[in-house]
């Protein structure tokens, strides 16, 4: 009989050895699973019910969800709770057919709040679209910011002052300015990207004196069509990619004698190359002749 209790206490031991660990390091276990399965971790016990909500890496997408009632009805839940930790890094998924999106909002204002570090919001093709909300420009944690489908509002202040990486990919702007004002606000940006949406038509205003690489694509909408340029001021430039035959111009100033310049260039000569092109080219070259 005692030796029989004695195998029982030992099993019972090793059963329960990962949950005796403390909660900084169980977080650090699940923040290495998927979050759905980090999720379903809360059913083990009472011991595990909230240690999920402490992981600082989250993925949410409505497409894990039975409907998206559900998903809104979650996040509602997940971002009015009481925890207190900061999230590192976050990944939301949102469904582009649906044309409520007001949840955004208080989903970004609670993340703002905790400090969030990294962000990809993306949006799946639909009909509606999904504009982000003012919060998002005064970000103070902020490091990189990645938007894939949504919509821009202009705002009057932007401060962004530990955004390093920006990633805009099929983003539609009220305005030329707010694209502008919105690289300006950012004294520590280094990395730019940008894909344009077919049927956008804006001059895109590149001033930043901390940028060192900047990707920029426009994919053709019309093929021959042509639209305003680019123009890039950022003396510590030192990446330019560039894949755009729709442009009329390219402008580059204020570039210092000692940089290094790596430029990739995709005119599409396929589309033709008249002497107006010829001319685009032979300016955009004379812009860097001082490199």
């Amino acid at each position: 009989m005692a030796g029989g209790s004695k195998g029982l206490s030992h099993q019972r031991l090793k059963e329960d050895r990962i949950s005796q660990l403390p909660d900084p390091l169980l977080t650090q276990i699940l923040n290495h699973l998927p979050t759905e399965e980090a999720v379903r971790s809360s059913i083990l016990s009472s011991r595990w019910r909230t240690l999920w909500l402490w992981v600082p890496n989250l993925e949410f997408s409505f497409s894990k969800f039975p409907s998206f009632n559900a998903f809104v009805s979650f996040g509602n839940w997940f971002f009015d709770s009481d925890r207190v930790s900061c999230i590192d890094s976050l990944k939301l998924s949102i469904d582009g057919n649906d044309a409520s999106y007001s949840y955004l909002t208080s989903w970004i204002d609670a993340l703002v709040k905790r400090k969030i570090q990294h962000l990809y919001v993306y949006r799946t093709r639909g009909a509606y679209p999904h504009e982000m909300p003012l919060s998002l420009y005064i970000c103070e944690s902020l490091v990189s910011l990645r938007l894939y489908r949504l919509t821009l509002v202009d705002a009057e202040f932007v401060s962004l002052p530990c955004l390093k990486i920006l990633r805009l990919e099929d983003i539609e702007f009220h305005n030329e300015a707010t694209f502008e004002r919105l690289v300006s606000s950012c004294p520590v940006l280094e990395d730019l990207k940008v894909d344009v949406v077919s049927n956008d038509r804006n001059v895109y205003r590149v001033h930043s004196r901390s940028l060192k690489r900047f990707c920029f694509r426009r994919t053709p909408f019309t093929r021959f069509e042509t639209v305003p340029g680019v123009v890039i001021d950022a003396p510590l430039l030192c990446c330019l990619r560039i894949d755009d035959c729709l442009s009329q111009s390219f402008i580059v100033t204020d570039l210092e004698s000692n940089a290094k310049l790596d430029i990739s260039l995709r005119f599409h000569l396929w589309a033709g190359f008249d002497e107006a092109k010829r001319c685009m080219i032979h300016m955009f070259l004379a812009w860097i002749s001082r490199v």
